[in-house]
C-alpha cells in the first residue's frame, strides 16, 4: 500500500469512526493517560451544552464539576482502567449542566488497547433519566393498583381466558371464605350456583371476543354452603395488540342492599296500608252515615210515609255506594283470570270506547281528536278490563277540561309497544300531585265526586296485561297519560 493510499485508508477509518461515533445516542469522551479529551460525540456536547472547541484538549477534571469529581472519584477509576485493562462496573450518575435540570445517567469506562497497552480509555455515559422517571411512575401505579385491589370493600379477580382464577383479592376471600391457594386455577363458574354457571360460560365467551363489559348476578357459594347474592360487572383484559389476554370481574356483595330493600319494601307496604284504610274508612263513613241517619228517623213511629220511603232510598242508594267502593277495591287487588283473556285489535277497543263517552265528550263542550288510522295494533288481553281504563282516561280527561277543550286520543306501535296517547288541554297537575295520581284514594276531583280508586284501578290492570302507563303534566298545560302493552305476535 502506498503512502497515498494509506493516507486515503486513514481518513475513511477516521470517517467511519467519526459516523459511528455519532450514530450511537449515548454520551461518549475518549480520554488519554495523561486525563485529557481527545474526542467527544455530538450528544455529549449537546447534554453537557459544550462546544467541540472549548472541550477537546482539556482535562476530565475541568469538563465535569467538583460534586463529581469528589463523589464518584472518577480520575481513580480512570486510572485503575488504564492500569488494570479491565473494564469498570457500571455505575449511576447525577449531572447537571449549567441550566438544565439534574439528569441521571448509567456510565461505564472501557479500554481502548492496542497490542495489551491501554492507549485511551472511553467513558460511555447513557442518560436515563426519562427511564427511570417512568420506571418510578410505572412503580407509583402498580402500588396505587395493588392498594386498591387489597383495600376494595368489593371482590376483584381475574381469570385467564378460559376463566380459570389468577387473582382473588382480600374481600374475596372474606366474602366467600376461600383463600386465593384454594381457588388458584379453578375455574370462575365453579364457586357459584348450578343454576347460574351456563349463564357465566356465556357471558365469559362473549368477553373473548367482545370489548365492552358483561354484567350480572349471581348466586356465590361459600365455603359454609352459603348463598350470596352478588353484582358483577366483567370486562375484558387487552394486551398492546388489542387482543384479549384474560378477564377482570368486580363483584358486590347485594346481602345489606337486599336487606335494606326489604325493610324499604315492608315499610312501604305499611304506608300503603295506612293510606287505603283511611281511604276506606273516609269513603264508606259517608254513606254509612247516611244510612244510619235514615235508619234512625225510620224507627220513629209518627213518620210520613213518604218520608219513610225517602229514608229506604238513602239507605238503598247508601248500601249501594259502598258495594262499589268494595268491588273496585276487590278489582284493584285481585287480577283478572288468565281464561278471560285474548286476542284483540286495539284501535277497534279504542273507536268503540270513544263512541261511548261521545255525548259525554258533547255535554262538557269536549272535542275529541282520534288519530288511530286503519291499523290492526293487536295486543293481548281482557277487552272489557281494558276498556274500563281506556274510559277511566277519557273521562278524566274530559272532566279536568270544565270550560271545553281538546281530548286528543291516538295509537301506534312503537319498538313492539302499542303505545295510546291521551291528552287533554286542562288545568294540568303539580309535579306533586303527578307523584300521587296512581295512589289509591288520591284524588283531585272536588269532594264527593269520585273515590280516587279509578287510576289506581288502571294502573293495576295495566301491570297485569304486562304493560306500563305514564303520566305527564304541567299546571295549565294539560296532561298527557301514555299506556304501554306488548304486541301480540312479536
Amino acid at each position: 500500500m502506498t503512502k497515498k493510499q494509506d493516507q486515503k485508508f486513514s481518513e475513511r477509518y477516521k470517517k467511519l469512526y467519526e459516523m459511528l461515533l455519532e450514530a450511537i445516542p449515548s454520551s461518549i469522551l475518549l480520554i488519554s493517560p495523561d486525563m485529557r479529551i481527545i474526542s467527544a460525540n455530538q450528544n455529549f456536547l449537546q447534554k453537557s451544552r459544550r462546544t467541540l472547541s472549548a472541550t477537546i484538549g482539556c482535562r476530565v477534571d475541568e469538563i465535569f464539576p467538583d460534586v463529581i469529581l469528589d463523589h464518584m472519584k472518577i480520575m481513580n477509576q480512570i486510572r485503575r482502567v488504564f492500569k488494570e485493562n479491565h473494564p469498570s462496573t457500571g455505575q449511576k450518575m447525577f449531572y447537571r449542566a449549567p441550566g438544565v435540570t439534574k439528569r441521571t445517567y448509567y456510565y461505564r469506562l472501557l479500554p481502548f488497547s492496542w497490542e495489551g497497552q491501554v492507549e485511551y480509555v472511553i467513558l460511555l455515559m447513557e442518560d436515563v433519566t426519562e427511564q427511570i422517571r417512568l420506571s418510578e411512575e410505572v412503580r407509583r401505579v402498580e402500588m396505587r393498583l395493588a392498594s386498591i385491589f387489597e383495600s376494595a370493600s368489593d371482590m376483584i379477580l381475574s381469570t385467564d381466558t378460559q376463566g380459570r382464577l389468577l387473582s382473588w383479592n382480600p374481600a374475596a376471600e372474606n366474602i366467600s371464605g376461600y383463600t386465593f391457594e384454594d381457588v388458584e386455577g379453578r375455574f370462575f363458574s365453579d364457586v357459584f350456583k348450578t343454576d347460574h354457571q351456563k349463564e357465566i360460560e356465556y357471558v365469559f365467551a362473549g368477553l373473548k371476543t367482545g370489548t365492552r363489559s358483561q354484567m350480572g348476578e349471581w348466586q356465590l357459594i361459600t365455603r359454609q354452603g352459603e348463598n350470596v347474592p352478588v353484582s358483577w360487572v366483567c370486562s375484558p383484559m387487552k394486551d398492546e395488540n388489542a387482543d384479549t389476554i384474560g378477564i377482570v370481574a368486580v363483584g358486590r356483595d347485594l346481602t345489606e342492599r337486599r336487606k335494606l330493600e326489604m325493610q324499604l319494601l315492608q315499610s312501604q307496604k305499611f304506608a300503603a296500608l295506612g293510606v287505603m284504610a283511611g281511604g276506606i274508612a273516609h269513603e264508606i263513613r259517608n254513606p254509612l252515615a247516611i244510612c244510619s241517619s235514615a235508619a234512625q228517623f225510620l224507627m220513629e213511629e209518627d213518620i210520613e210515609k213518604s218520608f219513610r220511603k225517602e229514608c229506604a232510598k238513602k239507605i238503598h242508594a247508601g248500601i249501594q255506594r259502598a258495594s262499589v267502593i268494595i268491588e273496585n277495591l276487590l278489582r284493584f287487588a285481585r287480577p283478572c283470570p288468565k281464561s278471560n283473556t285474548g286476542e284483540l285489535n286495539l284501535c277497534s277497543l279504542v273507536r268503540e270506547t270513544v263512541s261511548l263517552i261521545s255525548n259525554q265528550a258533547r255535554i262538557q263542550k269536549a272535542t275529541i281528536d282520534v288519530d288511530v288510522g286503519e291499523e290492526y295494533v293487536t295486543v293481548n288481553g281482557n277487552a272489557g278490563l281494558l276498556q274500563q281504563v281506556l274510559i277511566n282516561l277519557f273521562l278524566n280527561g274530559i272532566e279536568a277540561m270544565p270550560d271545553g277543550g281538546t281530548l286528543g286520543i291516538s295509537v301506534e306501535i312503537n319498538g313492539g309497544q302499542a303505545v295510546i296517547r291521551v291528552s287533554d288541554t286542562g288545568h294540568g297537575m303539580s309535579k306533586t300531585d303527578m307523584e300521587k295520581i296512581f295512589d289509591p284514594f288520591f284524588t283531585t276531583s272536588p269532594v264527593g265526586k269520585g273515590t280516587g280508586l279509578g287510576l289506581s284501578i288502571s294502573y293495576s290492570i295495566i301491570q297485569q296485561h304486562s304493560g306500563g302507563i305514564e303520566v305527564d303534566s304541567k299546571p295549565g298545560k294539560g296532561s298527557t297519560f301514555v299506556v304501554k302493552l306488548p304486541v301480540s305476535g312479536l
